[in-house]
């Protein structure tokens, strides 16, 4: 089966969609499959392109086996509504003129967002003679609207009209989780067209990884408690109520670690240092052995998402905590998908956006409960067990079978 792949991040990136992906080709690749990549220049978190990448316009490269033709696109240095639209654009233009030059493919996998690399698909799809599969990593509409950075209007019936537009025309539509298939039903998806894809990890013992090497590093003492936060920087996250909470903290051997790049990398600094925070330590992106050893020295860690940000966030970085055996602590609605993966797995505790008080309470709690974070941990290491890589990307890989398969 030769099979295209189209999706704005891919390797060397590290962090977000394009491991997930990445992982998708490999995969496709080692069980006998053609599989070619098209996707952009790397510049996911830091919103920068690598100086050798800079003002290139098209080029290919191999990455372990997996053929990746890289099309040019704005990459803005500070994110705003209209400059993200821009940049998306952009790579949706130059990716479509670089996918019709390609050999026509059984069928493409297009990687969401970019919300409009569905219309784009369509196009090429009825050019090539060939069948897509939308896999959708996020609501973008509704996320953008729900965050305040988008108002109703003819903008945004605009991208629900492609939205649809992209549902309709594709072979399957797959989401990451449970919440996303119910909302494609809502949105007049047939059932016969969904796909249950979550992101997936390849389970191994880290418990033999030495401990005490990221905190030798970077200067924390041994009986330090380590709450962690490592990933992109962006409104989405509301980070902000980590600062808030850190104000509040009565144990003083608590160490709120923010480790990652992004948008608000800056104003988040900034805050710091304004407020005064000696309990607050920003650190660089974390890659590598380099984020293993964070995970091996955290005592618990987090993840954060802003009020309004929608009730189906589930971010894939959650998989690699829960691998390591860490505790988390989640800042999420209570309706929404990431608030009910702790409930049912039972490896943390979520606190609802905008109420800081109650998350230094609880960071005070746990620091001086070391069992209760021990059975969070051996709660998520048999929670993500479900999300191991082979088994999910067999079933996928079936499905593309499927879709590829005469009548």
């Amino acid at each position: 089966m030769r099979v295209v792949v189209w999706g704005i991040n891919y390797a060397p990136e590290f962090t977000g969609i394009a491991p997930h992906t990445v992982a998708l080709c490999e995969f496709l690749r080692a069980r006998g499959d053609h599989v070619e990549m098209v996707t952009s220049f790397a510049y996911y978190p830091t919103w920068q392109k690598r100086a050798e990448d800079r003002g290139q316009l098209y080029r290919r490269d191999e990455i372990n086996g997996v053929r990746v033709h890289r099309c040019w696109h704005y990459v803005p240095a500070r994110v705003s509504a209209i400059k993200r639209i821009l940049h998306e654009g952009s790579f949706v233009t130059t990716s479509l003129l670089r996918v019709l030059s390609l050999t026509r493919p059984d069928v493409f996998v297009v990687v969401s967002p970019p919300l409009l690399l569905g219309a784009a698909a369509w196009l090429a799809g009825m050019i090539k003679r060939a069948r897509y599969v939308f896999h959708v990593q996020d609501m973008q509409p509704d996320a953008a609207v729900g965050l305040g950075m988008l108002r109703a209007g003819w903008f945004t019936r605009a991208l629900y009209a492609l939205e649809a537009l992209a549902y309709r025309h594709a072979a399957r539509v797959s989401g990451i989780t449970r919440g996303m298939l119910e909302t494609f039903r809502n949105k007049g998806v047939p059932e016969s067209k969904l796909i249950y894809f979550p992101n997936a990890i390849a389970l191994q013992d880290e418990t033999q990884r030495p401990r005490g090497r990221f905190r030798e590093k970077h200067g924390f003492a041994g009986d330090d408690f380590l709450a962690v936060y490592a990933g992109n920087l962006g409104v989405k996250q509301g980070l902000d109520i980590l600062l808030d909470a850190a104000r509040l903290l009565t144990n003083p051997r608590i160490r709120i670690v923010i480790c990652g790049d992004g948008a608000q990398r800056d104003a988040l600094a900034q805050r710091i240092g304004e407020l005064q925070l000696p309990n607050v330590r920003m650190l660089p992106l974390q890659a590598g052995e380099n984020y293993s050893a964070l995970l091996v020295d955290a005592d618990l860690c987090f993840i954060t998402q802003q009020a309004g940000s929608g009730t189906l966030f589930f971010p894939s970085k959650l998989l690699g905590l829960l691998a390591f055996s860490k505790p988390v602590v989640t800042v999420a609605s209570a309706q929404g998908e990431l608030a009910l993966s702790v409930s049912e797995g039972g490896f943390g505790v979520n606190v609802e956006p905008g109420h800081p008080a109650e998350l230094a309470k609880l960071l005070d709690d746990l620091a001086a409960d070391p069992e209760r974070l021990r059975r969070f941990g051996t709660a998520g290491r048999a929670y993500v067990q479900q999300f191991e890589k082979s088994n999910v990307f067999s079933a996928f890989a079936r499905e593309l079978d499927a879709v590829v398969a005469p009548g």
